[in-house]
């Protein structure tokens, strides 16, 4: 599946075993949902994915959430999708439009690190916010894949030259950057600071008006998905039977550079 990072540690290890790989909170109509795998820098490992979409059920059928917020445990939002136990790419995708779809709009809140598919989970969030410290990077090309059913909720909302630049080169950009690419609605140095007027809105406004103004705003995005998603998981999953593809993925377990690397 594209949205595999090539940020260490990814898919090192399994999720957490001793307690839920999602948790949840709830204060005052915020339901806060944290991923909670540090252990594997909260990849999308298929029990995550399933966990997040079973406590995002919850949260639409659930009148007392307003709106929910998404952040993590550890210093990594999420490394992308974990290359030892990686969700089912078609899982993956209802996933990400769970997220677009759901009733109530959805926050991102991130403070460390957010690679390849974690992106994905960014852009199909209504809003984003992040520290100063923040960073991201789609990693796939570096490992001889694109990043494909990503780009279902990403390419609406981000700058095309932006998605060009950092589609294409892999390289780490910081939250400034992210969020003049149209990744993220705000930064400052506390995000916690940058979220509270958002949250503080959001419980200002009505369920229906929230909901109505959501599906204003996610339209194009679902078109998206409508016309593209079969296309894309068919080539994620085309990419990982090339040659270069197992280069990448060998090249990035043992540490080293791939045969390409000049």
């Amino acid at each position: 599946m594209a949205g595999h990072s090539t940020a260490r540690g990814t898919g090192a290890g399994p999720a957490d075993p001793g307690g839920p790989a999602v948790t949840s909170a709830h204060e005052r109509g915020i339901t806060t949902l944290t991923l909670d795998s540090p252990a594997n820098r909260n990849a999308l490992s298929a029990r995550l994915v399933r966990e997040l979409a079973d406590a995002l059920s919850r949260c639409a059928q659930d009148p007392a959430v307003r709106a929910v917020v998404l952040t993590h445990a550890g210093t990594t939002f999420s490394a992308g999708a974990d290359l030892k136990s990686p969700a089912n790419p078609y899982t993956f995708v209802a996933l990400m439009r769970q997220l677009v779809e759901l009733p109530k709009p959805v926050v991102a809140r991130i403070s460390g690190h957010v690679r390849a598919g974690g992106i994905g989970l960014v852009g199909a969030c209504d809003m984003a916010v992040a520290d100063r410290g923040s960073d991201f990077a789609f990693t796939e090309v570096r490992i001889g894949v694109a990043p494909a059913v990503i780009s279902m909720p990403l390419l609406p909302r981000v700058d095309p030259r932006a998605a060009s630049r950092y589609y294409l080169t892999g390289e780490r950009f910081d939250a400034a950057a992210a969020q003049a690419a149209g990744l993220l609605t705000a930064v400052g140095d506390d995000v916690d600071e940058v979220l509270a007027p958002l949250v503080d809105g959001l419980r200002r406004a009505s369920p229906r008006g929230l909901a109505e103004a959501k599906k204003l705003l996610t339209a194009e995005v679902l078109e998206h998905f409508d016309r593209h998603a079969e296309d894309l998981v068919q080539r994620s999953a085309s990419y990982f039977t090339t040659a270069e593809a197992r280069e990448g993925i060998a090249a990035f377990m043992e540490r080293r550079d791939p045969a390409w690397v000049r």
